[in-house]
C-alpha cells in the first residue's frame, strides 16, 4: 500500500514527530529520563495517551494526574534539552517524507506541530528537510492545541488554501481529529510504516 495524495488536495500539511520523522522513540527515553527525576514512572501508555500535545501541556496534565508540583516552564525545557541531546539518533520515515520531498515547489506544504520552535528547526535540520516546509505552525503559533483544529487551520490560512482542499498527514490520535474537525482531507500514516 503506497501513500498518496488525494485528488482533491491542494496543498499539504504534515504533523512532524512520529509522522515526517521518527522522533517518537527518542521523545519517549526524553520523557522517561526527566520524570524519573520527579519520581513518575513515564510509561509507553501514558506516551502515547498524550501524543500530539505540547510537551507543557503535558507537564501541566502530569501534574493533575500525579499530584505534582513540577514547574512547567522548567521541566519543559529540561525534556527538551534531554531530547536534543539525543537528536543524532532520529530517522525520517521514509513513505511520508518521500511523499514531501517529491511534491515540494508542486504544492504549497506546511508543517503543522505540537512541538517549538527550537526543536522543530533543530529536528528537520537533522534529517535534512529543513528546505522543504517555509511554513510552519507550532505550539507557540496557537491558543488551542490539537485536538483543536487551530494548527492545521492556520497553516491553511498561510497558504492560502480553503481547508477543506488541504490534505493533513498525522500519526497521533489528537492530531486526526484536528484535522477532521479542521474539515481538512485527514490521512492517518501508521498504516503505510
Amino acid at each position: 500500500m503506497q501513500l498518496s495524495i488525494d485528488p482533491q488536495a491542494k496543498a499539504l500539511i504534515f504533523d512532524l514527530d512520529g509522522t515526517l520523522v521518527d522522533t517518537m522513540p527518542t521523545h519517549f527515553v526524553a520523557w522517561q529520563a526527566v520524570m524519573k527525576k520527579y519520581g513518575i514512572d513515564f510509561t509507553e501508555e501514558i506516551f502515547y495517551k498524550y501524543a500530539g500535545v505540547p510537551t507543557f501541556k503535558i507537564i501541566a496534565l502530569l501534574n493533575v494526574e500525579f499530584g505534582k508540583a513540577m514547574n512547567v516552564e522548567e521541566v519543559h525545557l529540561e525534556k527538551e534539552n534531554a531530547f536534543v541531546d539525543l537528536i543524532h539518533s532520529i530517522k525520517l520515515i521514509k513513505q511520508v517524507a518521500d511523499l514531501a520531498i517529491a511534491n515540494f515547489g508542486k504544492l504549497p506544504m506546511a508543517i503543522g506541530t505540537g512541538g517549538v520552535p527550537d526543536v522543530v528547526k533543530l529536528t528537520l535540520e537533522a534529517v535534512g528537510l529543513e528546505k522543504y516546509f517555509d511554513i510552519i505552525v507550532t505550539s507557540r503559533d496557537v491558543k488551542n492545541y490539537k485536538p483543536a483544529p487551530d494548527t492545521f487551520l492556520k497553516c491553511a490560512a498561510l497558504m492560502h488554501v480553503e481547508p477543506k482542499f488541504c490534505q493533513v498527514f498525522e500519526d497521533a490520535e489528537a492530531g486526526l481529529q484536528a484535522g477532521i474537525s479542521a474539515g481538512m482531507i485527514t490521512t492517518d500514516v501508521r498504516p503505510y510504516y
